[in-house]
């Protein structure tokens, strides 16, 4: 329409009739006032009606300033210099005679066609076009302006054009160097895609598109001809997707969820419409929800500790515990992703909306027919599930399970672990020991399968009976010694030595060594022996009485230190204990002895009974002194005795006359040598530790006599 209405200016324009320059002159009235033309200065050189006093239709015809325009842009442009140097024409005159002038209908018709046929056109916006011409490279598309544009071929792709056809497109510029209109499909087609997205996003419109390849984190999906968006993994769907590849090429229903308008990042979501049907769904089924409801649901996800299942919009947890009555190791032994299940509402807590369901509820119970499946003393078979450090537990069937303590395994190995009898998932033949219908337990044994070889052992090895077995274990009170395959007996450390004094066994024996041993005692119920291997041998204690006897001195040998004493080994093999008081060295004594060391000994103790023998290194040399201590008071009390016996003999004289002279010096003698024994008794005392009260009294005893005797002789003299 355009080029025809072109083609008809065109051709008005050629048969129109010559007409005076009148119209001519009306059609640059319009650059006139802006004065920006030769035109504009005609006004001035052309004289007013005022001022010539002329018509004004005269003055409108007069066209010599016209012709004159030409020859003044010769003149040289001096500046307004504030001189009037020509006719003044006045705004209002020139508005008077511009309305006064004649309107040619015909020229105004014309120039409204000329402008109605183009269109104001912007930069940066979209218009419709129509294409003129279609060319290997480019396309020819008018827009309504004053001159065409040419796009690119490319940018319409494999889409079949031809001429006539209306489409978009974007005005980058309305004029580039060689004023050539540029115009763009492509940034038309971007703008209008960004607008469909806008529009989408901000009215929470549902889009369709198609994912078309997988990508870190989630996939790319198609939506307006051709524009990508990113999809999340998260955000496919309401349960984990496993299989991802499985939606390349799927058609799908989206909402925009986030744009970025500067890099035109989009990011959708197919599960916030699925999340919008389900919360529906959710509210409906959370309002009728009570404990012991039976749904039906599809399970979500599997863990280790349970499953998720879908109710239809609501998840519920039934924890593995309540999967079956049985031991189940993982969820994935009974059910599977996808899987439809009826489940049972065991407790729904209303304030955190959380569901507990359970699927072994909705079956009997094993334990409610127990009595009439098993007894005590059948025997059955069953699969090892589980294996602990006290035992093994045996499935008979699901939900009913037995224990097979460690020490009902064998009746002779030696069982450190189950796992040395047992393995799981092994089929083994148990028997019913117990059942425990309140606590829903049953022991169970293994042993009792074979015969017991604790009965009639009493019998086989009575007590007195000597054996020789295999040393198997060492502890700190004693030996176990193997007598026959898997029965062992204990010698207790004091049954070891009747001479040594043992701190551990391991000081006599080891593991692996022959020992001969007796029988003491065998105990079948609790299936106990007691062996002894000193008894062996005759208790050499009734000969070391008379060998060792209290007082009796010897050589021995220190064989052991100990912190309160040391510990000796004389010539027949026994042992002796002497006590750090009765060394030499008491003080520090680890210091002065060594093991190895010979030392003279006296035994001051003997007990047959305790087997024990105590003996001292300073009692010999604290006997010889106790000895001479003896034999100087023995001497003492001599001389006492002869002393006592001159004073009564003295005593005896003097009672038969007068004292002579000789007498008195022989009196003045007696009590210098008392009073010398006297002294010398009271040193000897103060030396020994025992202070000897007799012989003091018996040495005052002469004294007091002599005290008499110059009262006697005082006496005397004073009578006479």
């Amino acid at each position: 329409m355009a080029d025809e209405q072109k083609q008809e200016q065109a051709t008005q324009v050629s048969e129109m009739p010559e007409t005076p320059e009148k119209p001519q002159e009306e059609a640059p009235q319009p650059e006139a006032e802006t004065a920006t033309t030769p035109e504009a200065a005609q006004p001035e050189a052309a004289e007013t009606p005022e001022a010539t006093g002329a018509p004004v239709a005269e003055a409108e015809a007069e066209p010599e300033p016209v012709a004159e325009a030409p020859a003044q842009k010769t003149r040289p442009v001096l500046g307004f210099k504030g001189e009037i140097t020509g006719p003044v024409v006045k705004l209002e005159d020139l508005e008077k005679q511009q309305e006064a002038r004649e309107v040619d209908p015909f020229h105004e018709q014309l120039l409204r066609q000329i402008e109605e046929s183009f269109t104001t056109v912007n930069e940066g916006e979209i218009v419709k076009g129509r294409i003129l011409a279609v060319g290997e490279k480019e396309v020819i598309i008018d827009i309504g302006f004053k001159s065409t544009g040419i796009v690119s071929r490319n940018e319409f792709g494999d889409a079949e054009i031809k001429p006539g056809d209306e489409v978009e497109v974007f005005v980058e510029r309305l004029e580039d160097a060689q004023g050539q209109l540029v115009l763009s499909k492509l940034k038309a087609d971007r703008v209008r895609r960004w607008e469909r997205v806008e529009d989408a996003y901000y009215n929470e419109k549902v889009i369709e598109g198609t994912i078309v390849r997988r990508v870190k984190g989630g996939m790319i999906a198609e939506i307006f001809d051709g524009l990508e968006a990113f999809l999340p993994g998260s955000q496919i769907d309401v349960r984990p997707v496993r299989d991802f590849d499985a939606y390349i090429g799927k058609r799908m229903e989206f909402k925009i969820v986030k744009i970025n308008p500067a890099n035109e990042n989009v990011v959708v979501s197919h599960r916030a419409l699925l999340e919008k049907e389900l919360q529906k769904q959710r509210e409906e089924i959370l309002s009728k929800m009570e404990p012991g409801q039976v749904l039906e649901g599809t399970v979500k996800n599997i863990t280790d500790f349970g499953v998720f299942i879908d109710l239809g919009g609501v998840d519920g947890l039934l924890h593995i515990t309540d999967l079956s009555w049985g031991r189940v190791s993982h969820p994935s032994e009974l059910v599977q992703l996808g899987q439809k299940l009826n489940v049972v509402v065991l407790d729904y807590d209303k304030e955190r909306q959380r569901i507990s369901l359970g699927l072994k509820q909705l079956q009997p119970h094993p334990w409610e027919n127990i009595d009439e499946k098993y007894k005590e003393g059948d025997v059955v078979e069953g699969k090892v599930v589980s294996i602990t450090d006290y035992g093994a537990f045996v499935e008979l069937e699901k939900g009913i399970e037995g224990l097979v303590h460690i020490s009902e395994m064998s009746w002779t190995d030696h069982i450190k672990h189950p796992s040395q009898k047992v393995s799981l998932g092994q089929l083994v033949k148990v028997k019913i020991l117990n059942i425990d219908r309140e606590g829903r337990k049953i022991s169970l044994g293994m042993k009792q399968l074979e015969p017991n070889p604790w009965e009639g052992l009493s019998k086989r090895y009575p007590p007195g009976t000597v054996l020789r077995g295999k040393v198997r274990k060492i502890t700190n009170f004693g030996v176990f010694v193997e007598i026959e395959p898997g029965i062992d007996g204990l010698v207790h450390i004091s049954d070891l030595s009747w001479t040594r004094r043992i701190q551990h066994p391991s000081e006599v024996v080891k593991e692996g060594e022959e020992l001969d041993v007796v029988v003491l005692e065998v105990d079948e119920e609790n299936r106990r022996i007691s062996l002894g291997h000193k008894q062996v041998q005759t208790n050499p204690w009734n000969d070391f009485a008379t060998v060792y006897a209290e007082g009796t001195d010897h050589k021995a040998r220190v064989v052991r230190i100990e912190d309160n004493g040391l510990v000796v080994e004389l010539p027949l093999g026994v042992e002796a204990f002497v006590p750090a008081g009765e060394l030499k060295h008491s003080k520090n004594f680890q210091e002065f002895y060594h093991v190895g060391d010979e030392l003279e000994l006296r035994v001051v103790r003997f007990s047959a009974a305790d087997r024990e023998i105590v003996m001292s290194e300073v009692a010999k040399e604290r006997a010889e002194e106790e000895a001479q201590r003896a034999e100087e008071e023995r001497r003492r009390r001599e001389e006492r005795k002869q002393q006592e016996k001159a004073v009564k003999e003295y005593q005896r004289k003097a009672v038969t006359g007068p004292t002579t002279l000789g007498e008195l010096s022989g009196l003045e003698d007696l009590k210098a040598q008392l009073e010398a024994a006297e002294k010398a008794a009271q040193e000897a005392s103060a030396e020994t530790e025992e202070a000897p009260e007799q012989p003091a009294a018996e040495a005052q005893a002469p004294e007091a006599e002599t005290g008499e005797e110059p009262s006697d002789e005082t006496s005397e003299d004073k009578k006479d």
